[in-house]
């Protein structure tokens, strides 16, 4: 489905003024434990949570079929996925005698790797042209690891960091918030359940029964946000196959667990221990709470996860700035 690509991108240099930033090619800055203090004062981070935190309050109570607007970057950035998606059907996984890890996932991420500037080249309008190889590098952290084959919440938050840098340059804008969560971000969720389920990615640092999920975690932030004040659908409702079977095309939350039971066998309970425990909590504001401060909890404060983000001049590493 190339519909995105059905023309150059144009330059709309007159509601955006020439840039005069100078991007630069992320690197990684945070080497040893203790220099998680430095990414957690960092200007990076306040705009990485800024950036989920108001994505969350955009897609409040709203269901994946409400009718919300799709700029033209959004449709571009759909059709990117859409190419990844078919370089997956084009890259059939290859006879090996371990089960998981399929060596064609390389092959796959080789083409992504060459190819990335030139994806990224058609959402970005030419007079931002220079911003393309910075925020690239983003769109390559996206996918998994090659060396190990393996995918987790910290390539999850570098497709939510190419986003982000998106914003910050102008091409995606305040009134593309829903449109982000429920077109793009959902799109790349299909994606990468293909990609782990044809190439049987490992999970990047998993915690086990004790983690949230195996591969994501954005989605139950902004799926539960979803369910917020919902007329019928309560947490409990959520390991009931009845209530999953019959809502999981409008909430991203019922999608995620639908997709689990698809992949894991045995009872719910045992396989997914917390995703269980969080199916007795009240209310979905109490969810959505609970899930923000497990995030940067388990994912944006662990060293582990954070050792690989890399930071560039659109997430920079300096302190947070009061002009900014």
């Amino acid at each position: 489905m190339a519909e995105g690509e059905r023309q150059t991108p144009s330059d709309s240099s007159e509601d955006a003024p020439p840039t005069t930033q100078n991007f630069i090619i992320p690197k990684k800055e945070i080497h040893t434990v203790p220099d998680m203090g430095k990414w957690k004062r960092s200007q990076a981070y306040a705009d990485y949570i800024g950036f989920i935190l108001t994505l969350n309050e955009g897609v409040k109570g709203k269901k994946l079929s409400f009718e919300y607007k799709v700029s033209e970057a959004i449709e571009k950035l759909v059709a990117l996925l859409n190419t990844l998606d078919r370089w997956i059907d084009e890259t059939p996984p290859v006879d090996q005698p371990s089960r998981f890890g399929n060596k064609a996932y390389r092959t796959w991420y080789a083409k992504l790797d060459q190819e990335a500037e030139n994806l990224v080249a058609t959402v970005v309008p030419t007079h931002l042209a220079a911003a393309v190889p910075e925020v690239a590098v983003y769109l390559k952290e996206s996918v998994g690891n090659s060396t190990r084959i393996d995918y987790g919440t910290g390539h999850e938050a570098a497709f939510a960091a190419f986003l982000c840098c998106l914003c910050k340059i102008g091409v995606l804008r305040v009134d593309d918030q829903i449109a982000i969560v429920f077109q793009v971000f959902n799109r790349y969720l299909e994606v990468m359940r293909k990609l782990q389920k044809t190439y049987r990615m490992e999970p990047a640092g998993s915690q086990g029964v004790w983690g949230l999920d195996d591969f994501q975690f954005l989605p139950f932030i902004w799926g539960s946000s979803q369910l917020i004040d919902h007329p019928y659908l309560e947490p409990r409702h959520f390991v009931d196959e009845k209530a999953v079977n019959e809502n999981h095309k409008d909430y991203m939350f019922l999608e995620c667990i639908l997709f689990i039971t698809e992949m894991k066998t045995g009872p719910f309970a045992e396989h997914s221990n917390q995703l269980w425990n969080i199916s007795a909590v009240p209310s979905w504001s109490k969810v959505n709470q609970g899930l923000i401060r497990m995030y940067k909890a388990e994912c944006l404060e662990k060293f582990p996860v954070i050792q690989h983000f890399k930071f560039g001049s659109l997430l920079p590493i300096h302190p947070v700035t009061s002009s900014c």
